[in-house]
C-alpha cells in the first residue's frame, strides 16, 4: 500500500522529504551535541546544562508568538532555506571560536537558543508549506512518510552525535553538523513546483494580530479547538517527564547512561512503527477516535516504566517496552492531528494556527517542567511521574467527549 502512494512519483515532494531527513539528523545531532560540547569542552555544571536545555525549549513559545503572521504572508520555501542556512551559520561559529581559544558557555547558550528558534520557525513554515506542495488529499500520507524518517533520525541521530564527538572532537563534529543544514538548503533550492502565493502578501498586521488570529481560528473550529486543548494538556504533563525522566531511569531504576541510550533508540523504532500505523488506525477507528485512543495507549505504555522493579534487568526490560509502546502510539496522534489541521483549515491561516500550537505547547512544556521539578523534589520521582500519567490521559478522554469523536475521515475545507 505504501509503495503505491503517488508521492513516490512526486519529485518535488521527494526533494523536500530528503531535505527534511537531512535536516532532522542535523537537529538531533545539535540537540545531543551542544550539551556534549558544553561538558567536554567547557566542563559545564549541571545547573549550566539545565539552563542550556531551558533556553532551547523556550524557543517554541517565543517564536510561536511572533512567527505566525510572517509565515502566512511570506513564501514558505525561502523561509525553509533561510532557516537551514541560519542554523549552519550559527553552528559554524562555535568551532571557529574553539579553534581560536575564544569559546565560552555564553556562546553555547546563544547558539542553542537561536538554533532552536530557527528550527521552530522551520517547522511552522514547513507545516504551512506541505499542503500546497502535495495537495490536501495527500497530506496525511506525506506527514506519515516524514514522520517515518524523523523516527529514523531519532534512532540514529543521538548515536551519530556520540560517534562524531568521540572520533572527531567537539569542534569538528559541530562543523559536520553545520554541513547537514547546508545540504538540506541545497536540496530545497532544487524544488521546482510553484508555491501557491500567500494570501494578502502585502497586508501584514504584526505579530500580535498573528497570535490573535491564529488563536481565534483554532478556537472557532470545534475539531481544531479540542486539538489545541489536548496539545496544551499533553505538553503540560509531558513537561514533567522532560524534567524527571532521565533522573528516574538513572537513579530510580539504577540503569546506566548506555542502557538509557539503548532505550531511547528503541523508542525511535517504536516511532517508526507508529508512523506506519497512523493511516490504518485512522481507517479502522476513524481519524478522531484514532487520535484519542492512540494518545491514551501512549500514556499507558509509558506507565509500564513506572511500575518496573528497581533492578537492572527488570528496569531495562520495562524501559524498552515502555519506550517502544509510548513512542509508537505517541506518533499516531501527532501525524493525524497535524494532518487534520492542514486539511480542515485554509492554507492562508496555517502559519498562524501552527504558530499558536507551538506557542501553547512551548509555554505549557516550560510550566510543566518547573512544576514537575518542584513536585518531584517534594513527593518523589515515581509518584510525580505517575501523577503526570494521569494528566496525560485527560486529553484523550476530553477528545472522546468532544466533536472530535465524530470525525471519521479527513474533511477538506473549501
Amino acid at each position: 500500500m505504501l509503495l503505491k502512494s503517488p508521492l513516490w512519483r512526486h519529485r518535488d515532494f521527494l526533494r523536500v522529504w530528503t531535505a527534511q531527513t537531512v535536516s532532522d539528523f542535523g537537529a538531533r545531532i545539535t540537540r545531543e551535541g551542544l550539551p556534549m560540547m558544553a561538558v567536554t569542552g567547557l566542563a559545564a555544571s549541571p545547573a549550566q546544562l539545565g539552563l542550556l536545555a531551558a533556553l532551547a525549549s523556550g524557543s517554541g513559545l517565543l517564536v510561536g508568538l511572533s512567527a505566525g503572521d510572517f509565515v502566512d504572508h511570506t513564501a514558505r520555501r525561502p523561509i525553509l532555506i533561510a532557516m537551514d542556512l541560519a542554523r549552519a551559520l550559527l553552528l559554524i561559529v562555535l568551532p571557529i571560536a574553539a579553534w581560536l581559544g575564544l569559546l565560552n558557555i555564553l556562546e553555547v547558550y546563544a547558539a542553542a537558543a537561536l538554533v532552536a528558534a530557527a528550527s521552530v520557525l522551520f517547522d511552522i513554515a514547513d507545516h504551512a508549506y506541505l499542503p500546497g506542495l502535495v495537495g490536501k488529499p495527500l497530506v496525511t500520507d506525506a506527514n506519515a512518510k516524514i514522520s517515518a524518517t524523523e523516527s529514523v533520525a531519532e534512532m540514529g541521530g543521538p548515536a551519530l552525535a556520540g560517534v562524531l564527538f568521540q572520533w572527531l572532537t567537539a569542534p569538528i563534529a559541530v562543523a559536520v553538523n553545520a554541513a547537514t543544514y547546508i545540504v538540506s538548503a541545497a536540496i530545497l533550492a532544487r524544488v521546482r513546483e510553484p508555491e501557491p502565493p500567500p494570501a494578502n502578501a502585502r497586508i501584514r498586521r504584526g505579530w500580535v494580530d498573528g497570535v490573535v488570529t491564529g488563536a481565534r481560528v483554532a478556537w472557532q473550529e470545534p475539531s481544531v479547538r479540542i486539538l489545541l486543548i489536548m496539545t496544551a494538556v499533553g505538553a503540560l504533563f509531558g513537561g514533567f517527564f522532560s524534567a524527571l525522566y532521565i533522573a528516574f531511569v538513572l537513579r530510580g531504576l539504577g540503569l546506566t547512561p548506555a542502557m538509557l541510550g539503548l532505550g531511547i533508540a528503541t523508542g525511535g523504532l517504536g516511532a517508526l512503527v507508529g508512523s506506519v500505523l497512523a493511516q490504518p488506525m485512522a481507517r479502522r477507528l476513524g481519524v478522531g477516535p484514532a487520535i484519542c485512543v492512540s494518545g491514551a495507549l501512549s500514556a499507558l505504555g509509558t506507565m509500564i516504566l513506572l511500575l518496573a522493579p528497581p533492578t537492572p534487568v527488570g528496569g531495562m526490560a520495562a524501559l524498552v517496552v515502555s519506550q517502544f509502546l509510548g513512542d509508537a502510539f505517541g506518533v499516531v496522534p501527532l501525524v493525524l492531528a497535524s494532518s487534520l489541521r492542514q486539511t480542515i483549515l485554509p492554507l492562508s491561516v496555517l502559519g498562524r494556527v501552527g504558530a499558536t500550537f507551538r506557542a501553547v505547547s512551548g509555554g505549557a512544556a516550560v510550566a510543566g517542567a518547573l512544576m514537575g521539578g518542584a513536585l518531584g523534589q517534594a513527593f518523589g520521582l515515581r509518584e510525580t511521574l505517575l501523577f503526570a500519567i494521569g494528566g496525560l490521559l485527560i486529553g484523550p478522554v476530553a477528545g472522546l467527549l468532544s466533536p472530535l469523536r465524530a470525525v471519521r475521515e479527513m474533511p477538506l475545507a473549501p
